[in-house]
């Protein structure tokens, strides 16, 4: 059996959660395969809304086998909060987490390390979540790291302490005290996690693909957030395009099937770095609004604008999307006119590439007629006001691909299959 992968083809935010949750039925195994506690996947499910930031978004289902992946970096204690959150809920969650054993432990001092470097950055600062994320990889590249496998080792407390002692050499006095404050919650979260299964996850899943089994892999964050592929320097520590599903999990290459690209009506962003079709003034402030655009991580207003196709088209490209799927249709219903980049162009007027652009690059718009008509109670395509189909079809028209599913609100079944 084969592999399908989801990611997100903007900076994040752009509805994998949902996606993930209505795709959840057709497969046996979510799997999460980079990333940590940074990422904030939203599930709305009869009025009631779910973040998770660790766990795949298939825990909500109770016939799926949830895995996280050798590519995380994970907090015991978020993660532990986040068990518990879903135990409260009445889901049940025996025999359907599984983690791997090379997936990276993110200390209490990864976060402090991470407040700090974000302050050392002045005026070049990222927009850090904060979490530890980056540190946590740091450590793994210089192989200094802890793993989930080591929890199980009896010296586990000294390799702790040793690695402990590294980040107390960069840090005050002050973050010192918080840290010693929060081991007690984080070993007791490390006692709490080692009751689940600890694996070697990438043996797991091949052994299930031989055995038919389907899995769907779960990316976090957004392919313009790549770290190599994205806005450098502003952007996340892990690979987020599909290639890192086969790093992340272990999969082979041969085993990828169906890669569904989620994006946004229009874009947003998180934090800093460039933002070419960013709308800093009332159109953005309304889309922020009607979109409660707010970081499920941090709580930070993100920035909007208009959709942007070159970048688009780049993302789609370098992760080979076969599915495309178009979310938050329903949050442009409060707009007049609408607008679409659909070329950049240099300061002469030249016509330039998404990899050659530049901050100072010039979007090109083409506009659309809104359709102001509230479409989240719509049940089928047909239905869509003409407006909003005239602005699907020139996206697809644009990107040389069809949109298979359409968002039209944030709950599960406010969904359209093209």
């Amino acid at each position: 059996m084969s592999v399908d992968i989801l990611v997100g083809l903007q900076w994040g935010d752009e509805g994998k959660g949902k996606i993930i949750d209505i795709l959840c039925p057709s497969y046996d195994i979510i799997a999460r395969f980079q990333g940590g506690p940074n990422a904030g996947h939203t599930l709305v499910i009869q009025g009631k809304k779910y973040v998770f930031h660790t766990l795949p978004s298939g825990i909500i289902h109770p016939n799926s086998l949830n895995v996280l992946g050798s590519g995380m970096v994970i907090d015991p204690v978020i993660l532990k909060k986040e068990i518990d959150m879903v135990c409260a809920e009445n889901i049940n969650i025996d025999n359907r987490i599984i983690i791997s054993r090379n997936a990276h432990l993110i200390l209490p001092s990864h976060r402090m390390l991470d407040s700090i470097y974000e302050e050392h950055k002045g005026n070049k600062k990222i927009g850090s979540t904060l979490k530890g994320i980056g540190p946590s990889y740091q450590d793994k590249i210089a192989r200094v790291g802890l793993r989930l496998g080591d929890i199980f080792n009896k010296n586990f407390k000294d390799d702790y302490k040793r690695i402990k002692q590294i980040h107390f050499n960069l840090l005050n006095e002050e973050r010192r005290i918080q840290i010693e404050e929060e081991e007690s919650k984080w070993f007791e979260a490390i006692d709490f996690i080692s009751s689940l299964k600890i694996i070697n996850t990438e043996q797991y899943l091949n052994d299930q693909l031989t055995k038919g089994v389907k899995i769907l892999a779960e990316g976090a964050q957004g392919t313009l957030l790549d770290i190599n592929y994205g806005t450098y320097p502003y952007v996340t520590s892990s690979t987020t395009i599909s290639a890192g599903a086969c790093t992340g999990l272990g999969i082979p290459p041969t085993k990828i099937k169906h890669i569904y690209g989620v994006f946004k009506a229009y874009t947003t962003r998180v934090g800093e770095g460039p933002f070419i079709t960013e709308q800093n003034n009332e159109i953005g402030q309304l889309l922020m609004k009607e979109g409660f655009e707010y970081g499920s991580t941090t709580g930070r207003e993100r920035r909007c604008g208009w959709l942007d196709l070159v970048a688009l088209q780049y993302a789609i490209i370098i992760n080979g999307v076969n599915k495309l799927i178009i979310t938050k249709s329903d949050v442009l219903s409060c707009l007049d006119t609408i607008s679409i980049c659909t070329k950049y162009v240099d300061s002469s007027d030249n016509e330039i590439s998404y990899a050659d652009h530049k901050e100072d690059s010039l979007p090109f718009y083409r506009q659309f007629p809104g359709w102001k008509e509230k479409i989240s109670g719509i049940d089928t395509y047909e239905k869509l006001p003409s407006e909003l189909k005239a602005y699907l079809r020139y996206i697809e028209t644009k990107l040389g691909k069809e949109i298979w599913m359409i968002s039209t609100g944030a709950d599960r079944n406010q969904t359209l299959i093209k």
